[in-house]
């Protein structure tokens, strides 16, 4: 006789197996599906299958659906096709419905997109903190770049290879604030950051990045934990991926993420730091 606590378990192995299929469903769809097919696919009510969806990924259906158009789309705008040609191979049935959003997906126009950031502007500093040289970056929606490093012309070319034909512009007084802000987070991570992030990644990126942020200062989790949270436990090196493809050091706090058996692993700003943020976080937490 199965006990309540294997209940629950096998009850959670199944929300999470019906949720992961209707994520395969998605993003196999020319045309993504609607609440209600998707529901009646899981065989749930649509209200039901909405709460669940949530719940498991952090994300509702429409906009997991939207975040994998959108990767889709800057798949798409990198190949040698038409602007309308990926358009509709992200699966959009036309070109108003894609540029409703375009500014909001991609973060600026699909042109621009395209051609590495062309006519976007970029406003930029590079500072020090404990930790070494910082570069802080932000777009028109937020914060788009935080890096970490020891050479702070490196950190430049860094964000010169991210986006090699915007506008990079250099720090006014309102955004050397915003800089003050992150370097604030840095040293005191605890305080959180009020500011807007601009996040741009795959859809199974964005879920792991939303997982990651509800970790609390001065605690960590393995990417075996992270897999299980967002509703897909064999995702462990996909989660590893997700966390090297992070451009936001510290906001979004991949550093708070260690191996099972409770090693440091890599860190693209070095495993120093990320060991100097860990011991700094439990230490401000114990205070």
């Amino acid at each position: 006789m199965d006990t309540p606590d294997a209940l629950i378990m096998l009850n959670a192995h199944s929300h999470a197996a019906l949720i992961a299929a209707a994520c395969r469903r998605i993003e196999t769809a020319q045309t993504p599906p609607g609440l209600n097919e998707l529901a009646a696919e899981a065989g749930l009510s649509p209200h039901h299958f909405h709460r669940l969806f949530k719940a498991e990924t952090g994300l509702t259906p429409k906009a997991y659906a939207s975040a994998h158009q959108a990767r889709r789309m800057r798949t798409e705008l990198a190949g040698t096709g038409t602007i309308t040609d990926a358009i509709f191979e992200a699966g959009y049935n036309a070109n108003s419905r894609f540029y409703e959003k375009a500014g909001e997906r991609l973060g600026m126009r699909p042109s621009d997109y395209r051609a590495g950031g062309a006519n976007t502007d970029i406003r930029f500093a590079v500072g020090q903190c404990s930790l070494g040289a910082i570069l802080v970056a932000g777009s028109a929606r937020g914060i788009c770049a935080i890096s970490l490093g020891d050479d702070p012309d490196a950190l430049v070319r860094g964000l010169q290879d991210q986006f090699p034909r915007a506008r990079l512009i250099g720090a006014d007084a309102g955004f050397e604030q915003w800089v003050a802000q992150v370097v604030g987070l840095v040293e005191t991570p605890a305080l959180g950051l009020s500011l807007p992030l601009d996040v741009r990644g795959t859809a199974f990126q964005e879920r792991v990045w939303r997982a990651l942020r509800d970790i609390p200062p001065g605690t960590t989790t393995t990417y075996a934990e992270v897999a299980q949270r967002i509703g897909m436990p064999g995702a462990v090196r996909a989660v590893a991926g997700a966390c090297a493809a992070n451009n936001l050091a510290v906001a979004i706090p991949c550093h708070r993420v260690v191996r099972s058996d409770g090693s440091l692993s890599g860190y693209r700003w070095g495993v120093a730091r990320k060991q100097v943020l860990i011991e700094r976080e439990a230490a401000q937490a114990a205070a």
